[in-house]
Formats: structure tokens, sequence, C-alpha cells
């Protein structure tokens, strides 16, 4: 068995930081949105957010969505390196897997820069055999696309890979790719029933254990 973790709000502190990220670029660029807009764009990836954007509600200029886009990735991988860090239990977790030669990959909707920044920024690398991003991928989640590229990488069969999730999106992008699930949802929405689907819940990876690795083996 492979494992394949997502990185946003699973493996570290970054998932509410992409708000405040969006939110000060849009208004550097005179785009009217608001908190109450990220509905509309829950699951897509930062490229096709600011393309959203630019369709839906525009802004003064001549400055492309895809320069919006580069703008809050600047501003989101130094906000996250001054004010993110590891999730509570992912390192042990990591490391209990790497001791075990357990191969593992992570598969991300966020952009390549950003993955490879944060991950060398955090000092993971060496538990990741494959690091994964959506953006080369025609779909991001909850397409199988970014998944089932990593378990590829990894020569795994996906049915023979756990993912490590913190979404729903992500969830169902690990479940159609044919993989066991392993959830780990923000507090808010831990009782989420849509978070059922998925073949173990954790509050933590700090729940994360021997006997539930091989639960799924």
């Amino acid at each position: 068995m492979a494992a394949i973790f997502d990185m946003d709000g699973l493996l570290l502190d970054t998932e509410p930081l992409w708000g405040i990220s969006m939110l000060k670029v849009a208004t550097h660029y005179q785009v009217p949105v608001g908190p109450d807009f990220f509905k509309f764009t829950t699951g897509l990836r930062i490229y096709e957010v600011t393309e959203f954007w630019k369709e839906k509600f525009g802004w003064p200029g001549n400055t492309t969505a895809k320069q919006l886009a580069e703008d809050i990735l600047d501003d989101i991988i130094a906000l996250s390196k001054a004010e993110g860090g590891v999730m509570p239990g992912a390192e042990a977790c990591l490391q209990w897997l790497q001791q075990h030669d357990v191969k593992t990959g992570l598969a991300t909707s966020s952009p390549t820069r950003m993955l490879n920044e944060l991950i060398g920024h955090f000092k993971l690398n060496e538990y990741f055999a494959v690091l994964t991003s959506a953006d080369t991928a025609l779909f991001g989640k909850p397409h199988p696309e970014v998944y089932l590229q990593c378990a590829h990488a990894l020569t795994e069969s996906p049915w023979n890979c756990v993912a490590l999730e913190d979404s729903v999106n992500g969830m169902i992008s690990a479940k159609a790719a044919r993989m066991k699930v392993i959830v780990v949802p923000e507090p808010a929405r831990y009782d989420d029933a849509r978070f059922g689907l998925a073949d173990v819940k954790l509050p933590t990876l700090e729940a994360f254990s021997e006997a539930v690795w091989q639960s799924l083996c």
C-alpha cells in the first residue's frame, strides 16, 4: 500500500490563509468580491478563480487574470511561511510511514511553485517520493486526475493507495480514483454527513496509528 497526502489544511495549516491573500489582492486590483463570493469558486484552482473573477466581475485596467493569480500566489507563499505551520501529528504520521517503508506521495490542488516552496520551507521533502500538483492536470479536485497521476508516479495501482484528506472535494477526488480515504476534517465541519464516504475519519493526524493503517490494508 502507498500513502498519498493532500497539502493545504491536512499537512500544513495554510487553508485559512488563502482567503486573506485572495481578498488582499482583490482589493488592490479593485475586484468587487468579498468572502461571501468564495462559495462560487470553492474547489477551483487559483488560475481558474481569477478567470472566474474576470468573467463575472472584471476590474479596472488591463491586468490579466494570470497576473492576479501570480500575485495571490506570491502573497499566500509569503504568508504561509510567516504564519503557517505543520499540522499537529502530520510529521509523526509521515515518520511512521517512512519507518515502515510505505511509499508516500503528495497530491494537491495548489500550484507547483507553492507546493515546492512550502514543502521545502517546512523541511518535509524527505518524506515524499512524489510531489504532484493539479496545475499539471486538465481538471482539479474533485476530479480524480491528480490522484491518478500521483499513483502512477509511485508505480502503484490506485486501489492500493490510501489518500489522506481534509476536505469533501478532496475525499471525492480520491474515492473517484478508487482509493481508500482517511479524512481529517477541520473541527467546524467534522460532523458533516458527507464525510461518511471516507473509510476512516480522524479528529487530527495525532490520532493516526498502526491500527488505523492496518485496518485499511
